[in-house]
């Protein structure tokens, strides 16, 4: 074995942060349990959000809904309508700001904003879906209860109170008189919808949305009955999409320098599943890593003091190493470029060894949080009928190594040892597509 991939992975078993720490098997079944007790409305770690938004329903042809899409830092709008081969048709597409990124604003300023953003479409459409991808408790009526902001994104006196109903007032406030009808989910089940749309010819057990960017989250459908916590479905017939939220899963096997790297960040001990696999995290863990081998002497004299000026780390940063060792326009390549040959040589490749690790550990986690999602629902036996997964989010599709290391997974064990089976599907402006279709449909 070269020695200095022998050293990595010394050092990181050492603390807890090895790949071959967690168990697949082991990890899904922690995953299931975490999920029911959810279900169940007993303390768990997985919020298990009843979304009342089944994925039944003919999509009708040529009618028109008025789409919102509320992220990170932008706000978009859109009018969506589906032609004869249920193919969507996106008109009058705009981006915008989000409301309170720039600095808090009040709840009436926040809502003024958006009925501005709303007034070049509102006439085109009495039926509005809206993606809003910020905790949020979806009621029966499908409007939603904000449980927090997120994402920088700072609005007084919103928490708690209702986001459909109180931007159906400010609409009527502003002179709107025409009774709409809003629609509220979040952009992982927008992406199930989406996908389950954009694949309709292909034959599915079932269908997951799963995000991986700057955070991560999973939806799923779950069968009425099991939804112990929602009285109104629990002796319905037919299923409904379950938002996990597993970002926040707090029984994954985390190692030592996940913690001293989860004090760092603006949140300590919460969202811990998504600091060790999300964009917004990655980058950072790797440097505490990268730190902290330093101080092990798995990095020359001259890296080690060098590293010391860097105060953050991206991810993609990170990923620009993995593909470009030796450039300085990078910041991990201009560090580890040393006069000194064999410094150079050593410190670079223990670098690659300690990234390609993490994105490892990271699709090893992956593979357990979907294990889990499809074994939970007894899906996916038939290799003629996979679980579909909608899969979305940059650092799903922009990681390098990231997608093929989680196929090796997925075969290894979903396939070959569990006896499930999944496919990765992609679809085009999947949150549009997926909230338009909860707006029609619901």
């Amino acid at each position: 074995m070269n020695i200095m991939k022998e050293k990595v992975d010394v050092f990181l078993k050492k603390h807890k942060m090895h790949y071959e720490d967690i168990n697949i098997n082991e990890g899904s079944s922690d995953f299931i349990e975490d999920m029911k007790k959810g279900l169940n409305n007993e303390p768990s770690s997985l919020k298990m959000l009843c979304t009342y938004i089944g994925d039944e329903g003919e999509i009708p042809v040529g009618e028109p809904v008025i789409v919102m899409d509320a992220g990170g830092t932008n706000f978009r709008v859109a009018i969506v309508n589906f032609n004869s081969n249920k193919k969507p048709i996106i008109e009058e597409y705009k981006i915008h700001d989000m409301p309170g990124i720039n600095g808090e604003i009040s709840k009436e300023e926040f809502y003024k904003t958006v009925v501005n953003y709303l007034k070049p479409v509102i006439h085109r459409s009495n039926k509005i879906g809206f993606c809003f991808s910020y905790p949020t408790e979806i009621l029966p009526n499908k409007d939603g209860r904000l449980i927090q902001f997120n994402k920088e994104v700072k609005v007084r006196d919103m928490v708690g109170e209702e986001i459909g109903k109180d931007l159906l007032k400010a609409l009527k406030d502003m002179g709107y008189k025409e009774d709409k009808k809003i629609v509220l989910l979040n952009d992982t089940v927008a992406t199930l919808l989406g996908g389950k749309a954009e694949y309709q010819d292909r034959d599915f057990d079932s269908n997951i949305g799963f995000i991986l960017g700057t955070g991560t989250n999973t939806c799923y459908l779950e069968k009425n009955k099991n939804i112990k916590k929602a009285e109104t479905l629990a002796y319905q017939e037919g299923s409904t999409i379950i938002n996990i939220e597993s970002g926040g899963y707090e029984g994954a096997c985390r190692g030592e320098i996940d913690e001293i790297f989860d004090n760092t960040t603006a949140n300590p001990g919460s969202q811990k599943f998504e600091k060790m696999i999300s964009g917004a995290y990655q980058g950072g863990l790797i440097l505490e890593i990268i730190r902290k081998a330093t101080t092990e002497g798995l990095f020359s004299a001259g890296f080690a003091n060098r590293i010391k000026n860097i105060s953050n780390l991206t991810s993609k940063e990170a990923n620009d190493f993995i593909e470009y060792p030796y450039l300085s326009s990078n910041i991990l390549g201009k560090y580890s470029n040393s006069t000194n040959e064999g410094h150079r040589k050593e410190d670079k490749q223990t670098l690659y060894y300690i990234i390609d690790a993490v994105i490892e550990r990271a699709a090893k986690l992956v593979a357990v949080n979907l294990a889990a999602v499809i074994l939970k629902t007894k899906t996916g036996k038939n290799p003629c009928l996979p679980v579909c997964i909608t899969a979305d989010g940059s650092t799903f599709y922009k990681s390098k190594f990231f997608k093929s290391k989680l196929q090796y997974y997925v075969k290894e064990c979903l396939n070959e040892k569990m006896g499930i089976y999944c496919e990765f599907v992609k679809a085009e402006d999947v949150t549009l597509i997926g909230t338009a279709i909860a707006g029609l449909l619901n």
